[in-house]
């Protein structure tokens, strides 16, 4: 008996490259499918496109369970509407469908069972079913349309099944999100080898593919990942790969045509982070009711406020901001992963231009419904009397909620924006709205037809929440909306009024939005976001010595302004009497190079005569340590905690 000598090392691997046919083979009659992907990002086409043709061919597989947090799709037939057929489909639970609208035609004319409910919860519950945990325990959705008490998140009367309860803990309500079990993934990335370690350094998005891929495989699924490359065994740097191969059944090799890095644009390398591209100059958006809507809600940001945008109006907020030139002054997100950089819009939604980082889309919305989002600008299809908004439900129209209500309810203040009515065909004029004439619905009812948002659970929780048209803007209180500002030109009666459908609360007479919002020009955002009254730069706290000594935003551009702040300073800590502990704010600080050298002078000379120690922190630090946290000192007075002033 011969007996072969083991091949080396090198030779022992596994091939688990398959045609698109094979890998869909492995999809059985009523399996629980989940299919990644954001409008177009991370969507694995050519696995969809298998799909479809197996299924058009041969009748089979049948009655499966389709899961997503976003529908790919581009409106026009691309996406998951390629899986759109009866018989194919039994039951569907997504975040988000308005991109693929025959998907949701089929939900909404009762041939599928379907459910609605929040992105962040679909994304975060493929996390906790890879754990092995029975769902997620959250508060996102209370009050909403996904509260069992006003629907649980079914779309239509043929869905019976229970995916969401109500329970009480500790005498506080939470609900229950069910954990999905899963049968079948479809994820894509960028690059793999034959053992089926995925890495997606091409990709504008990492979404929940770990999640998923962990959840497929614990359950004894089938993980199928469609890639654009195949590198050899043992090229992938380790820490590049985001879905090990432990976890991947098949890898399928996609054509580039169906493999493009959005649903708008086939490849930008400045999407997936591989370069930053010279920001290119946004055009200022034409005065119209739109850029009225998005300068008003822009009056809202503050300095290093972390923001969300919502897709369409609430995009006219960035370029608002831009044209402001205070674009570097907040950092702007998008809950697919994006922190920082410039959003995009349109069929690339989701990603961002040069962006700080992409985080894993679960992490997102664990930093969103923490409370980690300073502010949120979201459109409003629908608003009430009690301030409740509409977006995810129009008759037989269904976008979905997406991440509406996770960011609506978790964000520590929100700015709805839309037009007051539709169409909206509004103008401006001389620096005065013109009202146009003609049919319109409105927009602010006596009740949505669905509650995506819950203006009662917000204003019990004392939420900031403005609700900014064209024409007035209306805020949120304990008792309803009450009417706050009107634009200049429009009459309160027949233009607002007239056009509601309940009856607002109006304390005195509503104040004039302010003129600059209707004026060609810029509106002065920048010097009014950076503006600190100088007795608020200062602070003195004599049980820690501290003195606290605010220079954000703060230019000194001459000897002159060098030495006024140098005397100030001195002036106060002179009557202090002993030396203190400096601690300074820094950020945004602009000192022009011709003075540089005065100003360090005065920073030696002041430190000589009056600092036990000095130190630099960022904002958010040096807000905290305001507040009262104490730092540590070493035996000569210096922070240990924090960077020393230069």
């Amino acid at each position: 008996m011969l007996i072969s000598p083991d091949p080396p090392p090198s030779a022992r691997v596994r091939d688990k490259v398959v045609s698109a046919a094979d890998a869909i083979r492995l999809i059985r009659d009523g399996d629980c499918l989940m299919v990644e992907g954001f409008i177009g990002q991370c969507f694995p086409e050519e696995l969809t496109l298998a799909l479809e043709r197996r299924f058009l061919n041969s009748g089979s597989p049948r009655d499966l369970t389709l899961v997503f947090t976003v529908a790919a799709g581009n409106r026009e037939g691309r996406g998951l509407d390629r899986l759109a057929h009866e018989g194919l489909l039994k039951r569907v639970v997504g975040g988000f469908w308005g991109v693929s609208p025959e998907l949701g035609k089929l939900a909404a004319d009762n041939r599928i069972e379907a459910h609605n409910l929040p992105q962040g919860i679909i994304s975060q519950l493929f996390r906790d079913t890879a754990a092995g945990k029975p769902g997620l325990l959250t508060r996102i959705g209370l009050g909403t349309f996904v509260d069992p008490r006003h629907g649980g998140g079914k779309v239509n009367e043929r869905t019976n099944e229970d995916l969401v309860e109500v329970i009480t803990l500790g005498g506080e309500e939470f609900l229950f999100y069910k954990a999905l079990p899963l049968d079948v993934a479809f994820l894509r990335g960028t690059t793999a080898d034959p053992e089926g370690n995925i890495t997606m350094e091409r990709e504008a998005l990492t979404l929940e593919a770990l999640a998923v891929a962990t959840a497929v495989h614990n359950a004894g699924g089938s993980v199928i990942v469609q890639v654009e490359r195949v590198s050899d065994t043992g090229s992938l740097s380790s820490r590049e790969v985001k879905i090990p191969g432990v976890l991947v059944d098949c890898v399928v090799l996609s054509q580039p045509e169906h493999h493009w890095q959005t649903m708008g644009t086939l490849y930008s390398p400045s999407l997936s982070g591989e370069l930053r591209r010279v920001r290119n100059t946004i055009p200022p958006l034409a005065l119209t009711e739109r850029k009225v809507i998005a300068r008003r809600a822009a009056m809202e940001l503050r300095p290093d406020g972390v923001v969300n945008l919502g897709i369409g109006m609430p995009e006219g907020v960035a370029n608002v901001a831009a044209e402001e030139d205070i674009l570097d002054y907040v950092t702007l997100t998008a809950e697919p992963g994006v922190m920082g950089g410039m959003p995009t819009g349109g069929l690339d939604f989701g990603s961002a231009v040069n962006a700080h980082a992409i985080l894993d889309q679960p992490s997102q919305f664990d930093f969103y419904d923490g409370g980690g989002l300073d502010i949120a600008f979201l459109g409003m299809a629908q608003a009430d009397r009690l301030g409740n908004v509409n977006v995810s439900r129009f008759g037989s129209k269904m976008p979905g909620c997406g991440g509406f209500v996770n960011i609506s309810q978790s964000a520590r203040q929100l700015v709805f924006v839309g037009t007051f009515v539709v169409p909206g065909r509004d103008r401006v004029r001389d620096g005065r709205l013109v009202v146009a004439a003609g049919p319109a619905s409105a927009k602010f009812l006596d009740e949505v037809e669905q509650r995506t948002f819950s203006g009662v659970y917000a204003a019990a929780a004392g939420k900031p929440v403005l609700y900014v048209t064209q024409r007035c803007v209306f805020l949120l209180t304990q008792d309803g909306l009450e009417l706050t500002e009107i634009a200049p030109g429009v009459d309160l009666e027949k233009d607002v009024l007239g056009h509601l459908g309940f009856e607002p609360i109006i304390r005195g007479v509503p104040a004039l939005m302010d003129a600059r919002i209707f004026a060609h020009g810029l509106m002065g955002l920048k010097d009014e976001l950076l503006a600190i009254p100088l007795e608020s730069r200062f602070a003195f706290d004599p049980e820690r010595n501290m003195f606290f000594l605010n220079m954000e935003g703060m230019s000194l551009v001459t000897s002159e302004d060098v030495e006024a702040i140098r005397a100030e300073v001195a002036r106060r800590l002179a009557a202090i009497g002993r030396k203190v502990h400096m601690i300074v704010n820094h950020d945004y600080f602009y000192v022009a190079p011709p003075v540089a050298d005065d100003y360090n002078t005065a920073v030696h000379w002041l430190s000589d005569r009056y600092y036990a120690s000095a130190t630099r922190y960022t904002t958010s630090s040096f807000d905290r340590l305001q507040r009262g946290e104490q730092p540590s000192f070493d035996d000569s007075g210096r922070s240990m905690t924090a960077l020393r002033q230069p």
